[in-house]
């Protein structure tokens, strides 16, 4: 990932709403959710969300997918990943051991999601 990438992810989750349907969509992994649940989930009209998750779609955080009439939504855990790894990469000055807890942590998150 390049600093432009970077900043065009980091600022899509820069607004309240956004981040919490980013969030709200990495917590209904791998199913996704429809675009009016999460507006419903959140109280915010389903108008205002639609463009919070194009947003959120052009900085490549999510998936959509058709189904019916609805339009699931899903988070794009391999670009989650990728920003987390930029975000990281130069961690503690090229002291890895540093790093330890954040490594735990989200292993331990890993672990969690996957059902071990």
């Amino acid at each position: 990932m390049d600093i432009e990438k970077a900043t065009l992810v980091l600022t899509a989750l820069s607004q309240s709403s956004r981040l919490e349907a980013f969030r709200l969509l990495v917590r209904h992994e791998p199913h996704g959710l429809p675009a009016g649940q999460i507006a419903d989930h959140l109280g915010v009209p389903q108008n205002t969300m639609s463009s919070h998750l194009s947003v959120l779609s052009r900085a490549g955080l999510t998936k959509s997918q058709r189904r019916s009439r609805l339009i699931i939504y899903r988070a794009d855990l391999a670009a989650l990943r990728e920003v987390l790894l930029f975000l990281a990469k130069d961690c503690c000055d090229g002291k890895p051991e540093l790093c330890g807890p954040l490594i735990t942590s989200l292993a331990s998150c890993s672990r969690q999601s996957e059902g071990v």
